[in-house]
């Protein structure tokens, strides 16, 4: 048996972490075709098929299982070491994967990353922006950014940002002529605009007032996947919308929305950076960690 690269375990990671040809490659900088050779002649080096392949989809077999299972403690002892000669060297090194939401992407960019990148040259700062919420272990990223409420208790979290609100608008053409809700159980007989949050279920609007919590699932004939988008529909008059305070601010305070149920939307915590709390932390992210905490103290 021909011994494999390190190169083809780290493609093999990549693929097995993904489940996805396009998406490890772009994480790789290299084109799917390379990626998908390397693959084959990983096994036919081994002589053990790791994938099964589709048109659509891609898996492991027991033995690609077997295998990742076994590799990604090796090829984090790996990185550890790596990153130990990178302290030596006296500067971070290496690439920075963090995955975050669009809201908390835009802060970063806005705020962190420019004194970053500028302080920390060597360092190539990979910022992935999605709306789902994605095991950043399994997915190798070093950190992820989201809602304090949406963070596993296993994460450290690092709080940045302002608190979020949840709020209830609508149109004032919508609430003419109709009861104006003042308990969430009066959403039964309105039209909402339903939101489907990226894992494909419909999002529960969630209340709360003097430590009474109510999860409803609001009725409507309308569902959306944008706040942005949400905000229009019901400034156009199409019903009453839920969705995070700084999406409504300009229509608010033009008088296109109003605000119904406010005594049962309290602020919460709003965003944290997140990472592992049993894993070492790359010298790129304690300097990005440090930054963050640095602009935070600043505002």
């Amino acid at each position: 048996m021909m011994r494999p690269s390190l190169n083809d375990l780290a493609a093999f990671t990549a693929v097995a972490s993904h489940l996805s040809f396009r998406r490890a490659a772009d994480v790789m900088g290299v084109s799917r075709s390379a990626l998908s050779h390397t693959i084959i002649g990983l096994e036919g080096k081994l002589g053990v098929r790791l994938f099964n392949r589709t048109t659509r989809s891609v898996s492991l077999t027991q033995a690609g299982a077997r295998m990742l299972a076994q590799l990604r403690p090796v090829l984090r002892d790996l990185d550890q070491a790596l990153d130990t000669l990178s302290e030596e060297r006296g500067t971070p090194t290496g690439t920075l994967r963090i995955n975050a939401n669009k809201g908390g992407a835009r802060i970063l960019l806005r705020d962190v990353v420019p004194p970053f990148l500028e302080r920390y040259p060597d360092v190539e700062l990979d910022l992935v922006s999605e709306g789902r919420l994605v095991d950043v272990v399994e997915q190798g990223f070093d950190a992820g950014v989201r809602l304090m409420e949406t963070i596993p208790q296993d994460m450290v979290a690092v709080r940045f940002g302002a608190d979020v609100r949840f709020i209830a608008v609508a149109a004032p053409s919508y609430l003419e002529g109709r009861s104006r809700p003042t308990t969430p159980d009066d959403l039964h007989v309105h039209c909402c605009i339903r939101q489907r949050l990226p894992s494909g279920k419909r999002y529960r609007w969630e209340f709360s007032r003097r430590g009474a919590e109510l999860a409803v699932d609001a009725p409507g004939n309308l569902t959306l996947d944008d706040n942005d988008l949400l905000v229009e529909a019901a400034a156009d008059g199409h019903g009453i919308a839920y969705v995070p305070d700084h999406f409504a601010q300009a229509y608010l305070e033009s008088g296109q929305l109003v605000t119904v149920l406010d005594d049962w939307c309290p602020p919460t915590p709003g965003l944290a950076l997140y990472y592992p709390a049993n894993r070492h932390v790359p010298a790129s992210l304690r300097a990005f960690i440090d930054i963050l905490k640095q602009v935070k103290r600043t505002r």
